[in-house]
């Protein structure tokens, strides 16, 4: 964004410019709008014009869900090997080495043992910015020894998706597999009583979403979010057809049963207090 000052005296002068300091705006892409960055952050990241909910990743999770100082993490030493050697114009390690370095991360989900208003849980958490939150073998054993640890616990098992990646292509039937993995586990921690919260962010898809996404005693989604399994996109190419209005989204989903609730980012933690009240 540039503002320009008003000419100087006498025709022919250049105007003089002043350029606006890159990073401090953030275009919503849902209405356009321009927000400052500080009041995104104090909005919690929602667009205070039309409600988009941006995308968290997982350590904002954590700070938006999680009372201070209490998230122990777990399984953090875990990293993806390269089981099928994937051609391609990148290597599977390289994508993964990129991405190590822009996130920090060494995969697509944290998952730790945290206090949710005051209510003991295990929390988990995939991060869309790591190949797209794709479960692979690491993201589905972290799922898998989350569902453990809160058997083990006898807590609450809160896990936060927004995986548009699905299973992860470059692990083949490893990756497959863990669709079956998380739904087992979670199949024994149904059959000891112990709850599932599933939490639905954009987006979600995929194999995530017809695994343990999908399984949750409760299953929560934010405003807006694309939920199902594959993109409306293709299925619209499969079918030759229009889809419905709003096809997929969250709104979608809870009118047809799929989903339980659409919850405001502001009022997700204070629910979660609630259902876990309730759910034990």
């Amino acid at each position: 964004m540039r503002i320009f000052n008003k000419p100087l005296q006498g025709f022919g002068k250049k105007k003089r410019k002043k350029d606006m300091p890159d990073g401090l705006w953030s275009k919503c892409p849902k209405c356009s709008n321009a927000i400052f960055h500080k009041v995104l952050q104090d909005s919690l990241n929602v667009c205070p014009k039309c409600e988009y909910h941006f995308p968290l990743n997982c350590w904002e999770r954590v700070d938006l869900l999680a009372d201070k100082g209490t998230f122990a993490e777990f399984a953090a030493d875990l990293e993806s090997r390269d089981p099928i050697n994937f051609a391609g114009p990148k290597t599977y390690p390289e994508k993964i080495a990129a991405d190590k370095k822009k996130t920090g991360l060494k995969d697509a989900a944290i998952v730790g043992e945290a206090v949710i208003s005051s209510r003991p849980c295990v929390l988990g958490i995939t991060d869309y910015r790591f190949i797209m939150g794709s479960m692979g073998s690491v993201v589905g054993e972290k799922v898998t020894r989350l569902i453990e640890k809160g058997l083990e616990k006898r807590v609450p098992v809160i896990m936060v998706s927004g995986s548009g990646g699905g299973a992860r292509m470059y692990e083949g039937l490893l990756s497959l597999m863990q669709m079956a993995k998380t739904s087992g586990a979670l199949n024994r921690l149904k059959e000891n009583n112990v709850a599932f919260v599933s939490v639905l962010t954009h987006p979600t898809m995929a194999g995530i979403m017809a695994s343990f996404a999908g399984l949750g005693d409760i299953t929560i989604a934010e405003p807006g979010a694309l939920i199902g399994f594959t993109g409306p996109r293709v299925i619209k190419q499969t079918i030759k057809q229009d889809l419905p209005k709003g096809f997929q989204t969250s709104e979608f989903n809870l009118e047809h049963g799929l989903i339980d609730m659409v919850v405001h980012r502001k009022d997700l933690k204070e629910k979660l207090a609630g259902l876990m009240d309730y759910l034990t």
